[in-house]
């Protein structure tokens, strides 16, 4: 693999069609998705064995928010790198996103090509 490690991607949106489509564009440009949950709680259940240097989560789920799981991923792993990834873009959003410690907030309006170059801004070039 030329020395490089692939950035490790969990992806938390409750939609189908939407983590296939991230997992398809994250995987064509060499991210490696390690897991995929539709909600809060699953995500909860696998990221310990999944491990991923970054987490990308929605905002608007139905069972908690992406606020209360990056609340609840922030208490299990300190130094986890979380990225929200949401339609539903506002400054109370983003404000209460970092307060969960959150490292960014993207529209996803802004498109696969900068949560890509963000995520790997995130991570520094060691991967």
């Amino acid at each position: 693999m030329g020395g490089t490690t692939p950035i490790r991607v969990m992806l938390v949106d409750d939609v189908d069609h939407v983590r296939r489509m991230l997992r398809n564009m994250l995987d064509l440009d060499g991210f490696d998705v390690v897991a995929e949950a539709a909600g809060g709680a699953e995500a909860l259940g696998v990221i310990e064995a999944a491990d991923p240097d970054v987490v990308v989560i929605d905002y608007h789920m139905p069972d908690v928010d992406g606020i209360e799981v990056a609340r609840r991923i922030r208490a299990l792993r300190p130094s986890q790198v979380m990225v929200m990834y949401t339609a539903f873009l506002q400054a109370d959003v983003e404000q209460q996103a970092r307060e969960a410690g959150v490292a960014l907030v993207l529209g996803k309006v802004e498109g696969l090509e900068s949560l890509e170059r963000e995520i790997q801004r995130l991570l520094g070039s060691g991967f």
